[in-house]
């Protein structure tokens, strides 16, 4: 896990954290994690919250916030998706170019209730809000590392959760245009970008979306842990150097 290669760890768990939620996910550790990579400042969240634990979207965003407060100017977020895209393989590491935040045009948003001017606009734009430069610097050391075969650029979108999804709305999904889907990410990005930060995103494609009424495959939760521990150490390495090649005053996320 990157949380385990940063130098200098101090470490803090979420219970002891004032106004933290916790996580009941299994496989994630619940601890925020401060160091050095690369030389460069970072906070790790070793698990995050969801909205399926029955979180407020303000509770889910939370840590977003405090990273701001902490002087944090770029966000980067990862998640285990299923994947939509015909030409997508278990183990493919997707690139978001952009999301669709389903939650969020039901009204379901973070930023919903008064503003608050010390983060940002009351109406802020979200077109462009995967940095452009940060998405090529990742397919370039994509390149130089070799994964590019597994390696793709595509639109997440964010459902509810915590099932997965009917045949019928994994239909709809694809004819949207969607590529990859996840129960998470679209309320943090969004608070980042309220917040001013730089965001950069990657879907790890654990299974495939069962879009055929003939096809008699289940998704399980084990599965998708399974995948994600095949592709932790090239994420790894992928974040690693993407950090080390930034320049944004030694603070990133």
């Amino acid at each position: 896990m990157l949380a385990d290669a940063l130098k200098c760890q101090d470490s803090f768990k979420y219970s002891d954290i004032p106004g933290f939620p916790q996580s009941t996910v299994k496989g994630h550790a619940g601890r925020l994690v401060f160091g050095e990579l690369k030389g460069k400042t970072c906070v790790c969240m070793q698990g995050r919250f969801h909205m399926y634990e029955g979180h407020s979207l303000s509770k889910v965003t939370f840590p977003v916030r405090v990273f701001k407060l902490l002087g944090v100017d770029t966000l980067i977020v990862t998640n285990a998706a299923g994947s939509l895209a015909d030409s997508y393989s278990c183990g493919d590491i997707m690139i978001i170019r952009d999301h669709i935040n389903f939650p969020g045009l039901a009204g379901l948003n973070p930023l919903n209730g008064p503003n608050d001017d010390k983060f940002g606009t009351r109406f802020p734009p979200m077109s462009g809000v995967y940095d452009k430069s940060l998405r090529k610097m990742a397919f370039d050391i994509c390149k130089s590392m070799g994964v590019s075969q597994y390696v793709q650029e595509g639109v997440y979108c964010m459902v509810g959760g915590p099932n997965f999804e009917t045949i019928a709305e994994a239909r709809l999904l694809h004819r949207l245009g969607v590529d990859a889907v996840g129960m998470s990410t679209a309320p943090e990005v969004l608070v980042a970008s309220h917040c001013g930060m730089r965001v950069f995103g990657l879907s790890l494609i654990t299974n495939k979306v069962v879009k055929s009424y003939e096809d008699n495959e289940t998704v399980n939760h084990e599965a998708v842990l399974e995948v994600s521990k095949m592709r932790s150490e090239t994420l790894q390495m992928l974040v690693t150097e993407l950090i080390s090649r930034m320049d944004i005053n030694n603070n990133t996320a």
